[in-house]
């Protein structure tokens, strides 16, 4: 009679090795020990070492020279991209121009009409109140260039984001090869989208749309590729079932039961070409980014913020506006005959604003707030930058902060061997992630080393570090006491909601009034920009824990303090780890454009290569932004994918 023998038991690992992030740290360590000592007798132990830099100025310098000698005469410039340039300059040439003919009267009338019927009457309210008060403000014109410029950005990302969402919604060959691009996309800062639009279109409004483009798009094709692949696979079963053809389930079944994925695209596309139709005016975009970059160029506070003010009302009313039009979205129908109705009225108001004379915003009726708020920030430098009793000035805030906190971490990091720099980055993104995540990331950071640019990325890592520490501290604590007050949280949400829809750009204008220009402020602007992210995402996280866990906690007798640090923070690790990635992402964006008040680094060369024409300078730094986001969203991703084993 034949015996079964039980297969062999796998011997138990000792002690610490049971777990896999101890596992990882001793394949680290045994891969250091060996190839630290190499890379050490080979090529030094300091800074990035010279024979692992390659010098890409010079071709990068060849390479722009030849399309700058060439973009008049090269058939790919005269046959395509001069067409495209033609196009977006036609384009948003004419609907400045058909804005301008309605008039502020017609401007504002359609806009509140389409308010009123799409969100209700008191968004339309608040829609005329944004429009006046860009009038008043003097602002006018450059509110209706930034308007033209994104109703033809919007609505080429919105096309161009909707036909890659289709084509990865209906095949995964085509999501798996667009969810990696995406990914990377939405990951770097605004700035690094500028310079290689600005080799081939130049600086200028053709320039400013593409970039703009490129940077909106990514939202439109995630949330269209969610919304067509979480269609309710009952209901496509069902019209399947009745013989129809893949054409027409995808237009009468998919698309509609996506729509509110599709109206949530077309709101976060808004707000992103919104934030980067602002940064584009370091290339030429023009309007209201264009008066904030001139006065911040020359320090002039109250010109900045009188230029900042629409910017911020335009957010906040395409925020609410498409936002309130999701939400309500299948509640009632509009009928064609009802827009045609509003179509008509909207144009009455035109034609009766055109006929009694008000086309252009009466010069009477604008407020300038720039003197008395110059005079404001003048009082602040003679009374709140330095000498207050007890607690210091702004400025010597601004001046410990860097001289304690940012230069001594920039010095700490430029000091490390460059081989310790790669592992522990190598360390973090394997205890988070898998190993392909650690090798993405060890591979974007030697990169930075390859192009040349090992110091200035460090003193730009310093500073995202900083205003990391700084936004987790304030938004951890914020969010965990919005979790366990309603009434707390109720209070925070429209503030939240104001911060989460401002452009990036304009949070450099209360910086500049506070703390001057430096490196301190660009972090201080870095931590109120990401800060809405951290807090809302902490509390979502904290409220989503499942009330059974803590109910438990409580019948065995925990203080509220023992359910939050044992119970509420343990479960919701996922949210607080996302929080953190969101909240590195969004720091490294204002870092990078705080080269403009004076951040120094990657920012610095990135607008110095832009307004000295230096596009090598520029292009390598913009590279190595990529590289440095791409490295520090994989660190502080978690993984979704876990293996059998635990690696």
């Amino acid at each position: 009679m034949a015996t079964v023998t039980a297969p062999a038991a796998r011997p138990a690992r000792p002690g610490v090795l049971r777990r896999p992030a101890a596992r990882k740290l001793l394949v680290l360590a045994v891969a250091a020990a060996v190839l630290v000592p190499l890379a050490v007798s080979r090529w030094g132990g300091a800074t990035w070492p010279d024979a692992l830099t390659v010098d890409v100025s010079g071709p990068l310098g060849r390479a722009s020279d030849w399309i700058i000698d060439n973009r008049d005469s090269h058939p790919l410039f005269l046959y395509f991209f001069g067409h495209v340039s033609n196009v977006v300059v036609l384009a948003v040439r004419a609907v400045y121009l058909a804005l301008l003919a309605v008039g502020w009267a017609g401007v504002t009338a359609i806009g509140v009409l389409v308010a009123w019927r799409a969100a209700g009457v008191r968004l339309a309210l608040g829609t005329a109140a944004a429009f006046l008060a860009c009038g008043l403000l003097g602002m006018w014109v450059p509110t209706m260039q930034t308007l033209a410029l994104m109703v033809v950005a919007v609505l080429a990302s919105v096309a161009v984001g909707a036909v890659l969402g289709l084509a990865a919604g209906l095949s995964d060959r085509m999501d798996r090869v667009l969810r990696p691009v995406l990914d990377t996309m939405q990951v770097l800062p605004a700035f690094a989208y500028l310079l290689p639009v600005v080799l081939v279109f130049g600086i200028g409004v053709p320039a400013a749309v593409l970039a703009t483009v490129v940077y909106a798009a990514p939202p439109m094709a995630r949330l269209t590729s969610l919304g067509l692949r979480g269609a309710d696979k009952e209901v496509l079963e069902a019209v399947e079932s009745l013989g129809t053809t893949a054409r027409q389930r995808l237009l009468t079944a998919r698309i509609p039961l996506a729509r509110k994925e599709l109206l949530l695209g077309v709101n976060q596309t808004i707000m992103m070409a919104l934030s980067m139709a602002v940064i584009a005016s370091v290339i030429g975009a023009g309007g209201l980014g264009d008066r904030v970059y001139q006065a911040l160029a020359s320090v002039d506070v109250g010109a900045a913020l009188a230029a900042g003010i629409p910017i911020v009302l335009l957010a906040v009313v395409l925020d609410r506006v498409t936002g309130a039009a999701g939400e309500r979205l299948g509640e009632s129908e509009t009928s064609p005959l009802t827009w045609l109705y509003l179509l008509v009225a909207a144009a009455a108001v035109a034609v009766a604003g055109r006929l009694a004379g008000f086309l252009d915003w009466p010069e009477a009726w604008e407020a300038d707030i720039a003197e008395p708020v110059n005079r404001a920030v003048d009082w602040m430098t003679a009374h709140l930058y330095s000498g207050v009793p007890v607690v210091g000035g702004t400025a010597d805030w601004a001046a410990h902060f860097t001289s304690w906190v940012l230069n001594p971490l920039r010095d700490g990091l430029q000091w490390l061997p460059w081989w310790s720099v790669l592992l522990a980055v190598a360390a973090l993104a394997w205890l988070i992630g898998t190993w392909r995540t650690a090798l993405t990331a060890v591979l974007a950071m030697a990169a930075i080393g390859v192009l040349g640019v090992w110091n200035p990325s460090l003193d730009t890592l310093s500073q995202v570090l900083a205003a990391v520490a700084v936004t987790l501290v304030i938004g951890f604590a914020t969010g965990i006491a919005a979790a366990r007050s309603d009434r707390f949280e109720r209070l925070l949400r429209p503030v939240l909601d104001v911060f989460q829809t401002m452009p990036q750009f304009v949070y450099l204008i209360p910086v500049v009034a506070l703390f001057g220009v430096g490196r301190a402020p660009a972090v201080a602007a870095a931590v109120v920009y990401a800060l809405p992210a951290v807090v809302r995402i902490t509390a979502q996280g904290l409220r989503q824990v499942d009330p059974a866990a803590l109910e438990s906690a409580r019948s065995l007798g925990a203080t509220s303090g023992q359910q939050l640090r044992q119970v509420q923070l343990p479960l919701a690790r996922r949210s607080l780890l996302l929080a953190v990635n969101q909240g590195v992402v969004l720091v490294l964006a204002v870092v990078i454009i705080g080269g403009l008040v004076g951040g120094g680094a990657l920012g610095y060369q990135v607008v110095f290569g832009l307004a000295q024409g230096d596009l090598a300078t520029g292009l390598v730094a913009g590279a190595a932004i990529v590289c440095l986001g791409l490295m520090l969203d994989r660190v502080t991703q978690p993984s979704e994918r876990r293996t059998k084993k635990g690696a």
